[in-house]
């Protein structure tokens, strides 16, 4: 079964950047679209980004010209790079993958359990 990894969350400042990566094992990667989720407190899990196997973005219109997804498949391993970040970007952020029109359109079905997430805090 896959199994994920997300890391590379921390406390930052309001206008800051950080930089997620979603470590993936097996070898499914490659062949599947890769989503990017977020859970803040409270809160239903939103999709915040997706690539699709040949590496076409999309993103949510929260995040959309601040956020930044990209896959290195050779390295089994997503990232979300997150600049100029809001209060309101504070969440738990997790990935997941499988085929595109499943890890974009309620409700989901992906091919590997959730991992632990990566915590995201965005302070004023």
């Amino acid at each position: 079964q896959v199994q994920l990894v997300e890391s590379g969350g921390g406390l930052v400042q309001t206008g800051g950047s950080l930089r997620l990566a979603c470590q993936a094992s097996g070898n499914t990667f490659s062949d599947n679209a890769i989503g990017w989720y977020r859970q803040a407190t409270g809160k239903e899990r939103e999709l915040v980004a997706a690539i699709t196997s040949s590496g076409s973005p999309n993103y949510a219109d929260s995040v959309k010209g601040r956020f930044t997804v990209s896959r290195d498949n050779a390295k089994n391993t997503a990232y979300l790079q997150m600049n100029s970040l809001e209060p309101e970007d504070t969440a738990v952020y997790y990935c997941n993958l499988g085929p595109q029109v499943h890890i974009v359109t309620r409700p989901y079905r992906f091919l590997a359990p959730w991992g632990q997430g990566t915590l995201v805090t965005v302070s004023t």
